[in-house]
């Protein structure tokens, strides 16, 4: 049997679910560009990129596509922001099956949340981007809104700006709350573009937790941010990763956290024996190439099989 990236593609039985998965498309209509820390973006490209995961993705037969968030990027020309949002989605819509989005730093820089929401069709909650879904009964796949606490895409005087900004100005010294200059370690997290799952949400996710262990449910975590420092660049941490994962770690359902946001990607396993996944950006694919894939999950493992830049990776469960 053929193998994809190095795992071999035939596991000896058949997944009970298989679904497709791509991060941090960015697509704007502008001529390429550099990240902050000089990595080639394609803003262009990312747009084919996604055109080939999609055909992709429905000749495999998924059960479903997740989108790890940051659809648009926020180069992309304010008056245009709704149209290449909607562009966006029309496309992930021709995948024959439904599509779980998230929401990411750069939705928010070019629509407010009341605007966002409904386009991705996230049943939020009073605007928050949170929720959960069990595609099969033996598997729970909960979404975080990792911008939940932020000062973006909220209304200006919102509480939870209000809260946020609060927050960045006792943690970030800085006048460009962007800035990690001067932050050591962990605290690089501490910037405008992240941002921190709220008390609400928090004993939401309590109550999602306990009753998959009731239903002996194996738990997929999905954010755009990452929750472990050793998945991911400090920068790029969720403000309060800490308080998810003490919620994490009082059951033993949660398996696999999958994240975005960290474009060059990440996996780690933690001390609970939850691996943590962060997808590697479609943005970055150079022209002709791919980063998008598809998991495999089974009840002791979930492979996930990545395209080019996107690397494969065997989860086997604790």
């Amino acid at each position: 049997m053929g193998s994809v990236n190095g795992i071999l593609s035939a596991h000896r039985k058949h997944p009970l679910l298989s679904f497709g998965v791509i991060s941090d498309v960015q697509y704007a209509d502008i001529p390429d560009g550099r990240s902050f820390l000089g990595v080639p973006r394609y803003y262009r490209h990312s747009f084919l990129v996604l055109q080939r995961a999609v055909q992709k993705w429905n000749q495999q037969k998924h059960k479903f596509v997740l989108n790890f968030g940051d659809i648009v990027d926020g180069f992309c020309p304010k008056e245009q922001s709704l149209s290449s949002v909607k562009k966006l989605v029309d496309e992930f819509d021709r995948f024959e099956g439904p599509v779980y989005h998230m929401i990411g730093n750069h939705c928010l820089y070019n629509l407010p949340r009341d605007e966002l929401l409904p386009l991705l069709r996230i049943p939020g909650h009073d605007g928050c981007a949170y929720y959960d879904f069990s595609p099969i009964p033996e598997f729970r796949f909960v979404i975080l809104d990792c911008y939940d606490i932020s000062a973006i895409g909220w209304p200006e005087g919102h509480p939870n700006t209000l809260k946020a900004l609060k927050f960045l100005g006792e943690k970030n010294p800085n006048s460009d709350k962007n800035s990690p200059d001067g932050l050591v370690g962990l605290e690089r997290r501490f910037l405008k573009f992240n941002g921190a799952v709220g008390n609400e949400q928090l004993k939401w996710l309590d109550d999602v937790l306990q009753e998959a262990t009731k239903y002996k449910q194996k738990v997929i975590l999905c954010s755009h941010l990452p929750l472990d420092p050793h998945a991911s660049s400090n920068e790029a941490l969720l403000w309060n990763y800490n308080e998810v994962l003490d919620v994490i770690y009082r059951y033993n359902c949660v398996k696999v956290c999958l994240a975005g946001h960290d474009h060059k990607g990440g996996h780690s396993i933690d001390s609970h024996g939850i691996h943590h996944r962060v997808l590697e950006a479609a943005l970055e694919s150079p022209p002709g190439t791919n980063s998008f894939g598809y998991i495999d999950a089974f009840d002791d493992r979930m492979s996930l099989y990545g395209t080019d830049r996107m690397k494969s990776t065997d989860m086997v469960f604790s």
